[in-house]
């Protein structure tokens, strides 16, 4: 298998990931204000997810992330789903994603094809502070062993791999010692890629307080890790993020921040205040400094990415 991320990049400059499904999906009058958050959409409005995926990709999206960041059997099933209910709705969330690609691909003419990569599928694959749905995405003071988190992984990987996922987005992993489970994980399933991304509390630590080069020097030495970043971090950490990144990988780099709000777990709201004005350009200079995978996270919108688009066409 082919590194989906290497094959891109040798052909164009960047490659420009999606913005937030779930933003979307409010936007479109959803309430995802539950512990399976989106994926609680794959089980009321399916359609309405592979129609975010399509306007993420005419607005020049190169990548759509998959509706499977907060589904995983154990939470369906505590949500009184069976466990072969639940492996179905992991699968749907790719095959949404790639139904989405292949109708977009098919309609847009020839010439547009040629100046853009054909798009990628990422699974999402979230830390299990997702699962928790308590915010511990944010500081990664659950206590697993590796091997723990390893076996909690390890049913959704293989689904998503085998509903035919391109790459998975291992994504907002609060530490270095998850990232450590799914690489060794990774390699139950040789010939698979993932692109690993941290969330971090500053220009320098993941959010559990681990020195952001440190994770990249361990990572940079695993050939099924395909680019290695940061994502659902405020905008303003970016550029030293990338910075510390590049210094310690050969890797692609790969950022996309939140608006640069703050989440609340109690209330399961944003507040503060939104840093999205200008999103494209600040892209631009991540871009310069370094980064080659960029989008938006949670807040962002199809606009956010179709500035990105506009400069990196």
């Amino acid at each position: 298998m082919v590194n989906p991320i290497e094959h891109i990049l040798a052909e164009f400059p960047v490659l420009i990931l999606d913005g937030a499904l779930s933003t979307e999906l409010e936007h479109r009058g959803c309430n995802i204000n539950d512990p399976l958050w989106s994926a609680k959409i794959l089980l009321e409005n399916p359609d309405l997810i592979g129609q975010v995926h399509t306007d993420y990709f005419a607005a020049g999206a190169d990548c759509a992330i998959t509706a499977s960041y907060q589904a995983t059997i154990d939470g369906f099933v505590r949500q009184g789903l069976s466990g072969q209910a639940a492996a179905e709705l992991i699968r749907k969330s790719v095959e949404l994603a790639v139904q989405a690609r292949e109708g977009f691909w098919a309609g847009l003419p020839e010439e547009r094809q040629r100046l853009r990569p054909r798009p990628l599928v990422a699974a999402s694959i979230g830390p299990y502070g997702a699962f928790l749905a308590d915010g511990s995405e944010y500081r990664g003071d659950y206590k697993l062993t590796e091997e723990e988190l390893m076996d909690f992984h390890r049913p959704r990987m293989k689904l998503l791999l085998e509903a035919g996922a391109d790459i998975l987005a291992c994504e907002t992993l609060p530490c270095l010692l998850e990232a450590q489970a799914i690489v060794k994980l990774l390699e139950e399933f040789p010939g698979a890629y993932a692109w690993i991304s941290f969330s971090a509390k500053d220009g320098l630590h993941t959010s559990n307080g681990e020195l952001i080069a440190d994770c990249a020097t361990w990572l940079d030495k695993h050939e099924q890790v395909a680019a290695l970043g940061v994502n659902c971090t405020s905008p303003q950490y970016i550029g030293s993020l990338i910075g510390q990144i590049s210094l310690h990988t050969k890797k692609p780099v790969l950022v996309y921040p939140n608006s640069g709000e703050q989440y609340d777990a109690g209330t399961r709201n944003w507040q503060g205040a939104s840093c999205q004005e200008g999103f494209g350009e600040r892209a631009k200079s991540w871009y310069h400094e370094g980064a080659r995978l960029l989008g938006g996270c949670c807040r962002t919108t199809p606009e956010d990415i179709r500035t990105i688009a506009k400069w990196a066409r």
